[in-house]
């Protein structure tokens, strides 16, 4: 498809009048790589997104098993006018859009007016329509959600080292994918080093994690050989690895799974699949598998010339997706940002063409995969042990935005490796009372003012 100007945008400029108005809705990987790589462009950006921080996702993890702060992976929106003045923020969550008209409806009412449109809002959890799964299961999507598994975990910990382990605890994980992965090695770290100095009133025999996956083996995006790696990686760990097992329901006591067994646990994880939010819906656009945005190989919505997608939420002709990591994200911002800018210079602009540089997962201390790609060699470079874990930590490290963030994230990493049993990030833990055997979480305590004490969302509990 010819990229050649459409817009009544480019004629504007070209005619001396107020520079293009562009909005970028979502302020993650993908959105703030086409707001900043419009740094230099003559517009003027709006970023709008309905929290007023970006969330490192790859790291939500390392905050639900108390390794990192939340506001070491988090990164405030509004900082981004330090370095760039062309650029305004609003909060808000876009409830509908007017292409015809060229106009935004946020939920406070506000309308915002655009000449170009980059939706880049990521998804939200699918749950397979899973029965209980929405209602009892807990996803990793949110820095809420990551402070809230975090807290359950740790609630049940203390309700079972004051009342005595009359019972087995579980954390169930559903979900082989890298996330899933690297969450149960985390736990199951978690569980073999630091309670038995944490938590001795605890038998660690009677603590079980269970990661629970569909098919017949984790880590499909990878190649086998790293895939085995990961299975030895979490069997070592004493990881309970259920392969080739569907979830058929999630109750608030368990889940059951494969041929109707039932598994009892006190936290169930949801970290399988991602649907495009259902507020899409209301944004009259195209929409494909999993309701995502439907794209051309120029990453413009179809049918729509001055609007594109990218990252998660965007799907190709053929329901074809690209890997659900930052680097398709990051590329996509950078090549929609170039596009816009030559448009308004009637300047063409090649189609998009993704690099994979490969990916990684961990599964816990001096343990993790690496699947890399080098386009000079026409091959990949496969690592797994403690080399795939330094290049895993550091690349997570130099991702993060901004200095503070990543020195924080240095320090409590090497903290939490070196002295496991000393330095859990934890905050206040809802009391866990049982009624009728069945934990039962009560109200979170509160500080002086009514509020959460550690800052988290107290609606997410």
């Amino acid at each position: 498809m010819d990229a050649s100007p459409t817009s009544a945008a480019a004629t504007d400029a070209a005619a001396g009048k107020a520079r293009p108005h562009v909005v970028v809705v979502g302020g993650g990987f993908g959105g703030l790589s086409a707001v900043r790589h419009l740094k230099n462009a003559e517009v003027d950006v709006t970023l709008i997104d309905r929290h007023t921080y970006n969330t490192f996702q790859p790291l939500l993890y390392q905050v639900a098993t108390a390794t990192l702060n939340p506001g070491d992976i988090t990164w405030f929106l509004r900082s981004i006018r330090a370095g760039q003045d062309n650029v305004r923020y609003i909060k808000g969550t876009v409830l509908r859009m007017d292409h015809e008209r060229k106009r935004l409806t946020l939920d406070g009412g506000q309308v915002v007016g655009y000449d170009y449109l980059v939706i880049a809002a990521g998804v939200a959890t699918n749950f397979f329509g899973v029965p209980g799964a929405a209602e009892y299961s807990m996803p990793l999507y949110r820095r809420s959600q990551a402070l809230a598994v975090r807290d359950r975990v740790f609630a049940n910990l203390e309700e079972a080292a004051i009342n005595g382990q009359d019972r087995d605890l579980r954390v169930v994980v559903v979900g082989g994918g890298a996330t899933g992965v690297e969450t149960a090695g985390a736990f199951a770290e978690m569980r073999n080093r630091d309670l038995p100095t944490t938590y001795p009133e605890l038998d660690r025999k009677r603590t079980h994690i269970t990661l629970v996956e569909q098919a017949p083996f984790v880590l499909a995006p990878f190649h086998p050989k790293l895939r085995e790696y990961g299975r030895k990686a979490l069997i070592k760990r004493d990881v309970d690895l259920r392969l080739s097992t569907p979830v058929k329901e999630v109750r608030p006591d368990g889940v059951v799974v494969g041929d109707d067994e039932f598994l009892p646990a006190g936290v169930v994880i949801w970290a399988s699949g991602v649907t495009a939010h259902e507020v899409v819906g209301d944004w009259d656009v195209p929409q494909g598998r999993g309701g995502r945005i439907r794209i051309d190989d120029h990453l413009r919505v179809q049918g729509l010339d001055c609007v594109f997608a990218i990252g998660d939420i965007a799907v190709e002709d053929g329901d074809r997706a690209l890997p659900q990591v930052a680097q398709p994200a990051l590329q996509g911002g950078k090549h929609v940002a170039k596009t816009i800018a030559n448009d308004i210079r009637s300047e063409w602009t090649k189609p998009f063409s993704y690099t994979d540089k490969g990916t990684m997962a961990t599964i816990g201390r001096s343990s993790a995969v690496a699947d890399l790609k080098l386009p000079l060699v026409g091959s990949g470079l496969r690592l797994t042990g403690f080399i795939a874990w330094a290049l895993w930590i550091g690349l997570h490290i130099v991702t993060l935005m901004g200095n503070r963030n990543r020195f924080a994230t240095l320090i409590n990493l090497s903290a939490r490796y070196l002295f496991p049993s000393q330095n859990a990030i934890v905050g206040e833990t809802p009391t866990v009372v049982v009624m009728n055997g069945e934990s039962v979480e009560s109200v979170r305590p509160q500080d002086e003012m009514g509020t959460t004490p550690d800052g988290g969302d107290p609606t997410r509990r």
